[in-house]
Formats: C-alpha cells, sequence, structure tokens
C-alpha cells in the first residue's frame, strides 16, 4: 500500500487511558475503520475502567480487550492526528514528536464522578455522546456517526 493511501494514524492521549482515550479509541475504529487507524494512551496510564467499557457496549462496540498504554509506546510511530481528550494530558504533554497534527478537545473526566451507580453510568454515557458528537462533527463525513447510538 503507497503512503497517501494508507489510513490516517490517531493517537488519542487523556491521563490514565482508562475512560475517555479508550472510547474515542472504540468510536473512530467502529464508526471510521476504513479512513482512520486509531490508538490511544496516557500519560499516567492505569486500568481499563469498566463503567466505560459498559457504556460503550451499549452502543454494541467492545473496548473490552483493551489496555491502558503508556504514550512512551508510540514515539517511534508515524502519528497523523495527536488529539488530548483532557485538559491535565495537555498540560503534561501539550509537543508529541511523531505527531504531524495536534489538537485537543477536554472532555470531563467521568471516572473522577463520585455518586450513585446509576449517576456514574449517566457521567458515562453522557460523556460518550459527547466524544462521539464531537468525532463524527471533526472527522466525520461518510461513515456509521449518524447511526451509532
Amino acid at each position: 500500500m503507497m503512503q497517501a493511501d494508507r489510513r490516517k494514524r490517531m493517537l488519542f492521549i487523556c491521563t490514565h487511558n482508562s475512560a475517555r482515550s479508550q472510547m474515542a479509541e472504540g468510536l473512530i475504529r467502529t464508526l471510521y475503520p476504513e479512513r482512520y487507524e486509531p490508538y490511544s494512551a496516557g500519560t499516567e496510564p492505569s486500568a481499563l475502567n469498566p463503567y466505560a467499557v459498559e457504556v460503550m457496549a451499549e452502543s454494541e462496540i467492545d473496548i473490552s480487550s483493551h489496555r491502558s498504554k503508556h504514550v512512551n509506546e508510540f514515539l517511534g510511530m508515524d502519528i497523523d492526528y495527536v488529539i488530548t481528550v483532557c485538559d491535565q494530558a495537555k498540560q503534561v504533554c501539550p509537543f508529541f514528536p511523531a505527531g504531524k497534527e495536534s489538537m485537543h478537545k477536554g472532555f470531563e473526566d467521568p471516572a473522577a464522578f463520585d455518586g450513585s451507580e446509576d449517576e456514574k453510568i449517566a457521567i458515562f454515557r453522557r460523556v460518550r455522546d459527547e466524544i462521539r458528537d464531537w468525532i463524527v462533527e471533526t472527522f466525520g463525513g461518510e461513515g456509521k456517526g449518524e447511526r451509532l447510538k
């Protein structure tokens, strides 16, 4: 495959690579598989958040096999878009040397919310939907974005 014909590589970065960046990776992988090759990482990776897995499964997107990764795993990779999805990651990682274009779109950290189980799920759903809407608006065009619930 010629370089010009390859899918654009995207790296979504947040602090723990447990929810927002993982959801963004899963959404792009599902919405635009023919155009983008998504990855996600964290500046301080922890573990995949079970609420993120649950709300993505509600949209028929399985991220249960994902793992939290450190941004250093991607330092040698040619990346077209480096996208920070939390303000803290933007401050810690304002420049990613392998990235051709950097973007930032901060989303609330649903894992930081303290409430009942129903309230936590509701926050994760809202953030998932905000990420999906931003992805469709920013990277959309043709794709499944409009049909995904």
